[in-house]
């Protein structure tokens, strides 16, 4: 006799997502796992008397989502510290810093996230004068969006200003021998995050406050890019306490490769929810600060082409070592030479695809190199929720005029064959906002089909993690991480405004959106 289902949703559009149009009425779980997809009659049979049964009134079911690029202490701290995305001015972030201040114990670093000046009418960069406005006795400090840049007040230059490197403190002079703008990039940056290092008790509740954020956009699983942080330890915490509410696949920063190759800790090791992932490096900067590496100059710098945070030679002796050792690598890679400089690390290990390495960001990529990627099997980990800047009068248009509309190439890449993962970086963490997005680029051209944008943020992320074969679509065997929408993405006039009405991980309820 079959045993009954833990869970069943019924009355639903259930689409698998693993063939064209594929849509069945219900699908029945136990023990975290898919069981029975199909027609309401069939489905309820395994009903019993313990079994949940959610009618969902005809709303959409479809994979859960994976977001393939993820900081999610950083959305944590967007939540608990100031969250600056909500600025629309210099004097608004700078209010919401005060704000912050005022609730914030004696002594404690005032701290806010995720400002994106380009979108600002005054569009700067947060600097010292503004930030000693809201503090000149504690440390305070405004991260931008993409996190290579920051301001930060007089107190902070005071007590870090030896430590930072010298190049990553910009100042009132050209020749870099004025006063310090309290701008800081890139190296500079890293002393920042070391100086703000939660402890464990902070950061299981940055993690807990992410994951409930998470979970209410319909993911289901993260790629978290970790690095010097408790994190890890946190989601292990939670998953052993039976509390963690999403798959947690961690690629953990280059600095941290000897540390696990000495204890053998591999790609995919961990069962459950907590996976070992990438190593994750870096290559170049952001467009926001200018530190992207490209062939052609800024157009709005043009004497200016990025710079290397990982210099070449130093990223060809991480990939190849680690590569020997069994590991996957992901590197982040902005600008066109960033891209080709990795693709080129990568062509030297014996098979990257089969190695699932990985490409982040890929922003501003030459016919060339996706070809390349399409030839070697290299995935491309990219962020649609970056085309906001790609309009007209936008971040791309400032930075780089009419490359603007050669960037984020989703459908070439496509085309191409490339194994595309959609992520979010949590700028902001959202996959909605992405797949609607990625359904109506900037350029035409560069559009994906709604089917296709939501395979980017299923399958796709699951093919980077080496799940697609418990991840990514609706069918027996496959983990029971899906989500309810309370509209058809492929009906609606706008698709980031669609409700999740339940997120559903390892076959729990871990959302319910309540009326």
């Amino acid at each position: 006799m079959t045993a009954a289902a833990d869970l069943v949703l019924t009355n639903a559009a259930v689409h698998t997502l693993e063939s064209p149009d594929e849509t069945h009425e219900a699908v029945a779980i136990r023990d975290g796992e898919i069981v029975r997809v199909g027609r309401a009659y069939d489905v309820e049979l395994l009903a019993g008397v313990e079994t949940q049964v959610v009618d969902c009134e005809g709303r959409v079911v479809l994979p859960g989502f994976v977001d393939a690029h993820t900081h999610l202490p950083m959305v944590g701290r967007s939540l608990v510290h100031a969250d600056l995305s909500k600025a629309d001015s210099v004097a608004d972030a700078v209010s919401l810093l005060e704000d912050r201040a005022a609730e914030a114990d004696d002594g404690e670093w005032i701290l806010g996230f995720g400002y994106d000046e380009s979108t600002w009418d005054e569009s700067r960069y947060l600097t010292r004068d503004d930030l000693d406005a809201v503090s000149e006795t504690v440390p305070v400090v405004a991260f931008r969006e993409d996190l290579h840049t920051a301001g930060v007040n007089s107190v902070v230059l005071d007590r870090y200003g030896d430590q930072m490197a010298d190049e990553g403190v910009q100042t009132d002079s050209d020749d870099g021998d004025g006063d310090p703008t309290g701008v800081v990039v890139e190296e500079a940056v890293d002393v920042l995050w070391d100086a703000t290092e939660p402890d464990r008790d902070e950061m299981t509740e940055l993690v807990r406050a992410a994951q409930e954020y998470a979970t209410a956009r319909g993911v289901t699983g993260v790629h978290d890019m970790v690095r010097g942080s408790r994190a890890p330890e946190v989601y292990r915490d939670l998953a052993e306490a039976g509390e963690l509410d999403l798959r947690v696949r961690i690629n953990y920063w280059s600095d941290h490769f000897a540390s696990l190759h000495e204890v053998g800790l591999r790609t995919n090791h961990g069962d459950g929810l907590v996976q070992t992932g990438a190593i994750k490096t870096f290559t170049d900067g952001s467009f926001g600060g200018r530190t992207a590496k490209v062939t052609e100059p800024y157009a709005d710098a043009p004497n200016e082409t990025g710079q290397w945070v990982v210099a070449p030679g130093e990223l060809h002796e991480l990939v190849a070592e680690a590569d020997d050792a069994g590991y996957q690598l992901t590197a982040h890679a902005i600008g066109d030479e960033a891209i080709d400089t990795v693709l080129d690390a990568y062509a030297e290990t014996d098979d990257p695809g089969a190695a699932r390495h990985r490409v982040e960001h890929v922003e501003l990529a030459s016919d060339e190199a996706l070809d390349r990627f399409a030839e070697t099997g290299v995935v491309a980990s990219v962020q649609p929720n970056f085309l906001k800047w790609a309009g007209e009068d936008g971040l791309y248009d400032a930075r780089l005029g009419d490359r603007r509309l050669q960037t984020n190439r989703y459908r070439d890449l496509l085309d191409a064959g490339v194994n595309l993962a959609f992520g979010s970086d949590c700028m902001p963490l959202g996959p909605l906002l992405g797949i609607d997005l990625a359904t109506d680029h900037p350029n035409p051209e560069q559009s994906l089909t709604v089917t296709e944008a939501l395979r980017a943020y299923t399958s796709g992320g699951a093919y980077a993690g080496f799940d697609e074969d418990r991840q990514g679509i609706i069918a027996p065997g496959y983990a029971a991480d899906l989500v309810v929408l309370d509209e058809s993405p492929w009906e609606s006039e706008s698709i980031r405004d669609i409700d999740v009405a339940m997120t559903i991980v390892d076959g729990r309820v871990v959302f319910e959106a309540r009326d």
